[in-house]
C-alpha cells in the first residue's frame, strides 16, 4: 500500500485519472494535476516545502522529488517525465521537459520548456537550463539546441507511454484506493 501521509496538517492532493504505485510515499504540501503517475518506489516528500506537479507528469521508479526547509520548494510543470532514480531537489521545471535516468536537478535551478537533462547528468545548484536544449554532463552543460523531431520523438512519447502504462496497473492503483482526493487541485 502506498504511504501518503499528512505532514503538518498538510495532505498530498492529486486530480483526475493519476496513477499511484502500491509502494509510492507521497507525503506533505504535496499537489499533482491531472493525469500524473508515481511509480514503483518513488519518494514525492513536500515535509519541508511545497511540491507542485502539473498535468501529464510521470514520476518513475525510485526518483525522489524534495525541496529545502525555508529556502526552495519544487515545482514541475506540465507533460514532464522524471526518469528513474532521479532527484529533482528545491527547483522549477517547466512543460515539456525529460529529466533522464539518474539525472539530479538541484536548489534554485531553472529547466525551461523543451529541454532534454540527459541521463547521469547534474544541474548544480543556481543553473539555469535554456529551453529548446540539451544538457549533459557534470556538471551539465548545454550540448546542443532540441531538434524538433525529439520534441515529439521523445519527450511527447515517453510521456504518452506512461500514461498508456498507468492503465494496466488500474487494479493496485493507490490513487483510486485513498478515494476522495481526485478532483480539480490548485497546482
Amino acid at each position: 500500500m502506498a504511504l501518503i501521509l499528512p505532514v503538518e496538517d498538510k495532505t498530498p492532493v492529486w486530480g483526475e485519472n493519476c496513477f499511484i504505485a502500491p509502494n509510492a510515499t507521497i507525503v506533505g504540501d504535496v499537489v499533482m494535476g491531472h493525469e500524473c503517475s508515481i511509480w514503483f518506489n518513488a519518494v514525492i516528500r513536500g515535509d519541508v516545502n511545497s511540491i507542485r506537479l502539473g498535468n501529464r507528469v510521470n514520476v518513475q521508479d525510485g526518483a525522489v522529488l524534495h525541496a529545502t526547509f525555508q529556502k526552495t520548494r519544487t515545482v514541475v510543470g506540465n507533460n514532464v517525465s522524471i526518469g528513474h532514480n532521479a532527484i529533482v531537489h528545491g527547483c522549477t521545471v517547466h512543460d515539456d521537459v525529460l529529466i533522464g535516468m539518474g539525472a539530479i536537478v538541484m536548489d534554485n535551478a531553472v529547466v525551461h520548456s523543451r529541454t532534454i537533462i540527459a541521463a547521469g547528468a547534474v544541474v548544480l545548484e543556481g543553473t539555469v537550463c535554456e529551453g529548446a536544449s540539451i544538457y549533459a554532463g557534470v556538471p551539465a552543460k548545454k550540448v546542443k539546441d532540441l531538434p524538433e523531431h525529439l520534441l515529439e520523438g521523445e519527450i511527447q512519447r515517453i510521456a504518452n507511454n506512461y500514461l498508456r502504462y498507468s492503465a494496466w496497473f488500474s487494479s493496485v492503483n493507490e490513487a483510486e484506493r485513498a478515494g476522495g482526493n481526485a478532483g480539480s487541485p490548485q497546482v
